[in-house]
């Protein structure tokens, strides 16, 4: 007697098949694999012995989950989705271990899409229908194409906005307790144009350091981390870039497209910045010197951190 359904077509021959999980015809599961409760194996799967699977994960026709491949809770793997497990394949040549994919909990892979050795795919992000994903994808990123880019960020589960300032009028507009968005004077006569900003006034703090970053590939993402105690304040100088932030429950994105235009991250607020123009170069300006132990670099830290704040 199981707890689990079994189509009487499938081959199930592992012993750790979580309770009301449902495995349906032609699926194909080895003796060593690990399936988590209430998952959904659909018809003509094949899962290879080390594989480790969470619970709620849903699995989709078509799809081979090669040794190494750990998907976690609540992972949606759609039709015909391909892990690949070994960078250099060869008939009848093994390596030692097989390179792991991890997928964390909450991602969809979209049908079709191609998952390479090595890559982990974070928290609640999405993989689009046909996207070849060659390396990490952030968490509650959107990534489509071949190789696979950011085109955006999940706003599931998140209460989400989108600012694109385009008043010169505009003063200071909070997108996140803590986070505004800052537009700067600007001073234009028949020499040019010049913009700043004093402390105390406008800039919310005295910087300590400041840092460029510039001929960023077009689809590439910077950041992806947050800071303990730094603040910090963006000016996209030259072209445009956007800046999602993101304090755990409210997300928002904020499109940096002119220098009189500045955005102030204070501590404790994950940012990322993508959709940088080949011409952009941003300016951060921070508030003290550059600490390794002030930065949290991963998004599940993150949010263990805030929680306990």
């Amino acid at each position: 007697m199981t707890d689990f359904f079994a189509h009487p077509n499938a081959i199930v021959e592992s012993a750790r098949v979580g309770k009301a999980t449902r495995v349906w015809a032609f699926a194909h599961i080895l003796p060593g694999a690990v399936i988590g409760e209430d998952c959904n194996i659909c018809d003509h799967v094949f899962i290879e012995n080390d594989v480790a699977i969470g619970d709620r994960v849903t699995i989709k026709s078509g799809v081979q989950l090669w040794d190494g491949v750990r998907l976690d809770d609540d992972v949606f793997v759609g039709p015909n989705a391909t892990f690949t497990n070994d960078p250099s394949p060869r008939s009848k040549r093994y390596p030692v271990e097989f390179t792991k994919i991890i997928v964390q909990k909450g991602a969809s892979i979209g049908a079709n899409a191609t998952i390479l050795p090595g890559v982990t795919i974070g928290r609640n992000a999405m993989v689009g229908a046909g996207a070849v994903v060659t390396r990490d994808v952030p968490p509650n990123a959107i990534v489509t194409g071949n190789p696979a880019r950011i085109v955006n960020y999940v706003t599931e589960k998140f209460q989400s906005k989108t600012l694109v300032s385009s008043s010169p009028a505009l003063r200071e507009q909070t997108i996140i307790a803590g986070v505004n968005l800052i537009e700067l004077p600007e001073i234009t006569d028949l020499r040019g144009s010049l913009t700043f900003a004093e402390f105390p006034g406008l800039l919310p703090f005295t910087p300590r350091r400041l840092f460029l970053v510039y001929d960023v590939p077009g689809k590439d993402v910077r950041g992806e981390h947050a800071h303990k105690e730094l603040h910090q304040f963006l000016i996209c100088i030259k072209g445009e870039c956007s800046v999602v932030v993101d304090n755990g429950s409210v997300r928002a994105e904020a499109r940096l497209d002119r220098p009189t235009l500045g955005l102030h991250l204070p501590p404790m607020i994950w940012a990322t910045q993508y959709k940088f123009t080949p011409d952009a170069t941003l300016l951060a300006l921070a508030s003290d010197i550059y600490k390794a132990e002030d930065y949290i670099r991963n998004y599940d830290e993150y949010l263990e951190s805030i929680s306990t704040r």
